[in-house]
């Protein structure tokens, strides 16, 4: 018998890659907030099939990452409410939390659009559900602009050194310049070294980024490698609540949430400015170098000597974008930048990037991003 009323919670998520312990992460912050949950948990990898530590657990919910068969028959065998944490969707007849992945697709083409390239290519991994999900959405995105989409999948033989020989070939063939995306920063690492074995140039002539920004790959690799953020912790937080539900007795649909990812982190491996127009590529620069103060799209035109509507034609033309959009664009992702990297208050960040109002700076981040400044910080941290 029980001693106390705490809920008795199974974590069946492993701890072996930076978008799973951002999981954990959020499930420790809804935990922080309700201490009547007891967790059980057991360390293990994303292949793991033992599921010995639940024999005879009796407990009152789990949430799990269900991305094999073993996983869904030991979740199906408790028969508790269950929160599925996976893409694969392996149980859909449970309530779901996952990131979107058709946004994390977009974010890449524009993240490489917006530098100047119009050849994309995906490198995926087809054991995955959300690399699956994630080279769909970057393949019907691709086509769309009118493009053709390059496609490599990593085949897991164990055999390094023939795998990443084939990825070399593959990246030697593909038109330069071009921009990779690599469905997790794993895949984003295996690319930047299949670039050195190919003699390619990062990022001149291929630029690369992952997803998951895990600081420890995205700096292991030479170069740095730029990454996607999905918002981990968020997924964790949503899933614990939506199973606190669930064990007070709430029917919650079982269909799958999806949370939009909260920003792309430029590292060397995609910092790169590939643009034919030199007028153009001397407005982009500008732009970033001087993201931090209070310009207008006058003060870029008298920069590069062209009119309002000259310029604005060469940047539809080249990147689907008006000045002041770029301009915006390029401001509010500083503002995220400080939010999630420094401690500076909102007062403070407004008056360093020149803003006339703070009330004018949370409007126009939250337009921009779906978000508030004081969610977005609770989110990236």
């Amino acid at each position: 018998m029980r001693s106390s009323p705490s809920r008795q919670v199974a974590l069946i998520i492993e701890t072996s890659n930076q978008y799973a312990r951002g999981l954990l992460e959020g499930v420790r912050r809804f935990v922080a907030v309700r201490p009547d949950w007891s967790l059980y948990f057991a360390e293990h990898s994303r292949s793991e099939h033992d599921y010995s530590w639940l024999e005879e657990w009796e407990g009152d919910g789990v949430l799990a990452r269900i991305e094999n068969r073993e996983s869904v028959g030991i979740v199906r065998r408790l028969g508790l409410p269950t929160v599925d944490l996976s893409a694969t969707r392996l149980a859909p007849e449970l309530p779901g939390v996952e990131t979107d992945d058709a946004t994390i697709a977009s974010w890449a083409i524009d993240h490489f659009a917006e530098r100047g390239l119009r050849n994309f290519a995906f490198c995926g991994d087809p054991r995955f559900g959300w690399s699956l999900h994630r080279g769909t959405s970057y393949r019907r995105l691709v086509l769309e602009r009118g493009a053709t989409p390059f496609e490599y999948a990593m085949t897991p033989s164990g055999r390094c050194s023939i795998d990443r020989s084939r990825l070399a070939q593959w990246i030697a063939s593909l038109p330069k310049p071009v921009g990779v995306m690599a469905c997790y920063d794993i895949a984003g690492l295996e690319v930047l070294e299949a670039c050195k074995i190919a003699g390619v140039a990062v990022p001149d002539e291929v630029a690369v980024l992952g997803v998951d920004n895990d600081e420890l790959i995205g700096n292991l690799s030479s170069p740095p490698l730029s990454s996607i953020e999905p918002d981990a912790r968020g997924a964790g937080f949503l899933a614990a609540r939506l199973l606190d539900e669930m064990m007070n007795g709430a029917v919650v649909p079982s269909e799958q949430q999806l949370l939009k990812p909260l920003r792309v982190v430029t590292r060397q491996s995609s910092d790169v400015l590939s643009v034919e127009d030199v007028l153009v590529a001397r407005s982009l620069r500008f732009i970033r170098q001087h993201a931090h103060e209070n310009i207008t799209t006058d003060t870029v035109r008298w920069h590069v000597g062209l009119s309002r509507g000259a310029l604005d034609r060469r940047l539809l033309n080249t990147i689907g974008r008006t000045t002041h959009a770029e301009i915006t664009r390029a401001r509010m992702a500083r503002v995220t930048e400080l939010l999630s990297s420094t401690d500076l208050t909102l007062q403070q960040i407004s008056d360093r990037l020149g803003f006339t109002h703070v009330e004018y700076l949370s409007v126009a981040f939250k337009r921009h991003t779906g978000k508030t400044p004081s969610e977005y910080r609770r989110l990236a941290k």
